[in-house]
Parts: structure tokens; sequence; C-alpha cells
């Protein structure tokens, strides 16, 4: 590597290749999960959705831009992110452990109906996997965003939607935004319209 300007395209061209390899693999994934996430909110139900460090600020941002408002003007969306109340979070992870986060915050907050999105750049990540779990005996359904092999999270998710070709987190972080984007999106503009 020759310079910082050389490493700054070397790892854009990254970010452009991950999500072209994704997008020609998955966009009709991206449409089965709008689909049963705007089945769910039509229905009465709502999203929950997790993820640890840069995929715990996706939760937050894709519920957000669901609560207020993406790119057109409609009522607030359903949805909430369970890596934002500190007290919940350091609470169950003091008195049970790190890796009930997540599980116990959809026990209590998750419905039959409702869907969970689940977000881990590994796929393998312990207190993701156990909301997962929770989730599903609960009669929830579960999106997911991964990346690499796709972990034990690709197994075990009615949608997966998985960027195979991350070289690292920060890669595969930088499509999973671009889906969270898309998701809000089409679902405003083809599934939740009226």
């Amino acid at each position: 590597m020759s310079s910082a300007q050389d490493y700054i395209r070397q790892t854009a061209m990254e970010s452009i290749a991950a999500k072209q390899a994704f997008l020609e693999q998955s966009i009709e994934g991206i449409l089965k999960a709008c689909e049963i996430i705007s089945s769910s909110i039509q229905s009465g139900g709502k999203l929950l959705i997790c993820g640890n460090g840069g995929s715990a600020a996706d939760a937050q941002h894709m519920a957000a831009e669901m609560i207020g408002r993406m790119l057109i003007e409609r009522n607030p969306l359903p949805a909430l992110a369970l890596t934002t109340d500190t007290s919940n979070i350091t609470a169950i992870a003091n008195d049970y452990s790190y890796e009930a986060i997540f599980e116990k915050q959809v026990q209590g907050l998750g419905n039959k109906g409702d869907v969970l999105l689940a977000i881990s750049t590994s796929g393998n990540s312990k207190n993701v996997l156990r909301a997962v779990h929770a989730a599903k005996a609960k009669g929830m359904k579960i999106v997911s965003l991964t990346g690499g092999s796709g972990g034990e999270l690709k197994a075990i998710s009615d949608v997966n939607l998985n960027v195979a070709l991350g070289k690292n987190s920060s890669r595969i972080q930088e499509t999973h935004i671009f889906i969270a984007h898309s998701l809000v999106d089409v679902m405003d503009r083809f599934y939740l319209k009226g």
C-alpha cells in the first residue's frame, strides 16, 4: 500500500464489491423481509431489533427511521431497538449474564406475530442467538442480517440477509445499513401504502 489515499480507495472498493455481490443474490430476500415485517405491522404487531456494537447503532438507526420517517411522510411504525435501555441492559447483565440482555427483553416485550430483526456480523453473537430462540418460542418471525458464512443465525432465521463478501465487520455493516434503509424505504413505498 503506497498511501492513505490508496487505502481509502481500496476500502471503498471493498464496500462497493460487498454491496454488489449482496444485491446479485439478495433482492428477493429484502422483499421477503419487507413482506414479513409489513404483514406483522398490518396485523397489529411490531418490530424488535437487536445487535451489538455497530449493529446496536444500526438497530437504533432503523427504529428511528420507522418511528420518525425516512423519505416519505407517514404515521409512525412500531419498532423498538433493544439496545437503548441502559437500566434494563445493565440490570439483566448484572443479575443474569450479558448473553441474556436481549433474550429477557424479547420475553417481556415480544408477542406472537411480532418480528425480531437480529443483527450479527458473524452470525454467532450469543446474546443475539438467545434472543432469536426466545422470539421463536413466542411465535415471532426472525429476519437476520449477517456476514461471512452467516454463522448459526443464518440457519435459524425465516429470512437471512447475508453479506457474504464482507471482509470485516466494517464492510459488512456498511451493507447492513443499506439493507436497513432499503427495508424501511421499500415498505413505505410498496408494502404499507395507505
